[in-house]
């Protein structure tokens, strides 16, 4: 189902699990610790049979190869995701109608099976249900893309579901504001769950990006850099073969086979979206 040049009008109001009269951004990272922040990984890979073991299961909160951590990182505290295990780092809190930022830069170390691949990571928000719903390692969620050259994609995760206005490029979707309105999600084989950004903003590797997300209501806007490459709509889940809204949850940042470091992650609760950014 596709509609040409539709935009949404929001009429919403503003539900945030933290206080409206908040004045400044609040911190989601306090600089010492992983406090407000569970673990969770899932199964290991086994370098032998070339394939993750769906028997050896790390779980929540436990992390004995240190694949989380606090460390300083150009003289600033930052998280420390190695990347060795496959999972993610979530924030213990829900969240709704917000404007959350962050720095990411990469590192350089690499592990199996994406070695030789493209250093991968994600943001994931609206993280709802339970831990390993994606392939064993994340949350139902939708994904803001954290990858070399892809920064600022959409992925719809275990079921996450947005519409957002694109091109067809071969066989794949760019994002074009004056596009169909197509809907993404792994459920529909004609177009999948992943849509391209436009314009790609991402610096170099090993330089600090700067990442910015709007959520508000069904709605939602990527920014790298900050350059808007995305914005999307109608935010919904799969829930037994039907669309459910999805429009609050946690957030989830990724360990995906690749170093990078995370920091300056802040958040604060929004009554709407500049109109200069949908524009």
């Amino acid at each position: 189902m596709c509609y040409r040049n539709l935009v949404p009008i929001l009429f919403i109001v503003s539900i945030f699990s933290c206080s409206q009269d908040a004045k400044t951004p609040e911190s989601l990272f306090n600089g010492k610790d992983l406090t407000g922040w569970d673990t969770y990984l899932g199964p290991i890979y086994d370098s032998v049979k070339g394939d993750f073991d769906s028997l050896q299961i790390i779980g929540l909160n436990n992390d004995p190869n240190e694949v989380f951590k606090v460390i300083k990182e150009d003289e600033k505290p930052a998280i420390r995701i190695s990347g060795e295990n496959f999972g993610g780092i979530s924030t213990t809190q829900a969240f709704q109608n917000y404007h959350l930022s962050l720095e990411f830069k990469w590192g350089t170390q690499r592990w199996h099976p994406r070695k030789d691949k493209k250093r991968d990571s994600g943001l994931l928000y609206h993280a709802v249900g339970m831990h390993g719903a994606d392939y064993g390692f994340w949350m139902r969620s939708q994904e803001f893309q954290i990858q070399e050259g892809d920064c600022g994609d959409y992925w719809g995760v275990a079921g996450g579901s947005f519409e957002i206005t694109a091109r067809k490029q071969n066989e794949e979707y760019v994002y074009e504001p004056t596009g169909e309105l197509f809907l993404f999600n792994e459920a529909n084989e004609e177009v999948g769950r992943r849509c391209i950004k436009m314009p790609d903003a991402e610096k170099p590797t090993g330089q600090w990006n700067s990442i910015e997300l709007y959520v508000l209501g069904d709605t939602a806007v990527h920014i790298v850099n900050g350059v808007t490459n995305m914005i999307l709509y109608n935010s919904s889940q799969l829930e037994s073969g039907s669309l459910e809204p999805l429009a609050r949850g946690k957030i989830q940042l990724q360990s995906e086979g690749a170093e990078v470091f995370y920091r300056n992650i802040l958040i604060e609760p929004i009554k709407n979206i500049p109109a200069a950014i949908l524009r």
